[in-house]
């Protein structure tokens, strides 16, 4: 949908450098795009950067599993592995955030205008439909941008404790710091857990919410 309209994406670029965002929706608006089909887009796009989230965050819990079960080698390969697992869910969480922002975004700009747009029927009875629509459909998304943003919270506690870990390791690569760390495993186990069930609830939302659009 979106990404095959090669026209209006260097037409929308242009716009968005600019850093306006009605201007940004107006142009996409001209070539027949309107709101709730951006919205959409990006709400996969959110989704899909949960999942790879999800992905990285298990890689990470997963090398330090291995950290802690460390039984010979060189200890500074496996610090380089971790720290790079500790960079990689911190960029996944980042780009998390910025796609649920996105959506929030065009979903402010989508609400207002249906809002303002009540105003324009004549007819009471198409009125009350559209209204009530409304309701349902910003019920969803606000269901929907809860879940998402409660699995946003969680990846914190989870990049601190890796960056705490990390750090330590860094300082001290040696066979005891390996048993220091290891105390380490549970809590850091607990809190992956939390947030990839947390992660399954928001793209379940994502879902639902994207069946309704359409």
């Amino acid at each position: 949908m979106l990404k095959n309209l090669l026209v209006a994406s260097s037409l929308a670029l242009t716009v968005s450098l600019a850093g306006c965002q009605s201007a940004y929706y107006s142009a996409w608006e001209q070539v027949g795009v309107e709101k709730r089909d951006i919205m959409v887009d990006r709400v996969e796009d959110a989704k899909e950067s949960q999942e790879e989230a999800q992905e990285q965050f298990s890689s990470a819990l997963e090398e330090f599993s291995a950290l802690v079960n460390f039984d010979g080698g060189d200890l500074e390969d496996v610090y380089n592995s971790l720290n790079d697992e500790y960079e990689d869910s911190k960029s996944a969480a980042e780009d998390v955030s910025n796609r649920i922002n996105k959506v929030q975004s065009v979903a402010e700009a989508l609400f207002d205008e249906w809002e303002e747009e009540l105003d324009e029927y004549e007819n009471t009875t198409l009125r009350r439909e559209s209204e009530s629509k409304l309701r349902q459909t910003r019920q969803r998304y606000e269901d929907m941008l809860r879940a998402m943003r409660n699995a946003e919270g969680k990846m914190d506690p989870v990049l601190q404790r890796l960056q705490d870990n990390v750090l330590y390791l860094k300082h001290n690569l040696n066979a005891n710091a390996i048993g220091a760390l290891q105390g380490e495993l549970t809590t850091i186990r607990g809190d992956v857990d939390t947030l990839l069930a947390e992660m399954s609830k928001a793209i379940s939302e994502s879902d639902a919410f994207i069946a309704s659009m359409r």
